[in-house]
């Protein structure tokens, strides 16, 4: 793939990868054939902005782990209010984390 759009790419969607993750998304990219750009361009990531929001927010019930696909974490965490409010407090710190990773994950997903 040219580098100009595995630039434009990584731009235009770094925020939503680890700062440690992008070189090696662009290494990826690099070596994409062109036919999966069309796949790329169409990816949609979670923003790892508005899961913390949605943490702050609604976290207690669950809804910042369902909004990141993870179901069965996000029905245990709405049926224990959160686990007694302690897992959403730590959640407040891990969402964003989990959100990119989520984001990865999909990336490599879609590039295998």
């Amino acid at each position: 793939m040219d580098s100009q759009k595995v630039d434009a790419f990584i731009l235009a969607n770094g925020k939503y990868f680890h700062d440690y993750q992008i070189g090696a998304v662009r290494d990826m990219l690099l070596n994409v054939p062109d036919d999966k750009w069309v796949i790329l361009q169409s990816l949609q990531f979670k923003d790892p902005t508005i899961c913390l929001i949605i943490s702050i927010l609604v976290g207690y019930f669950g809804i910042d782990r369902f909004f990141v696909g993870d179901i069965g974490l996000g029905v245990i965490k709405l049926l224990t209010c959160g686990g007694a409010y302690i897992w959403w407090i730590v959640d407040l710190f891990l969402i964003m984390g989990t959100a990119r990773d989520h984001n990865m994950q999909k990336l490599q997903q879609v590039l295998v």
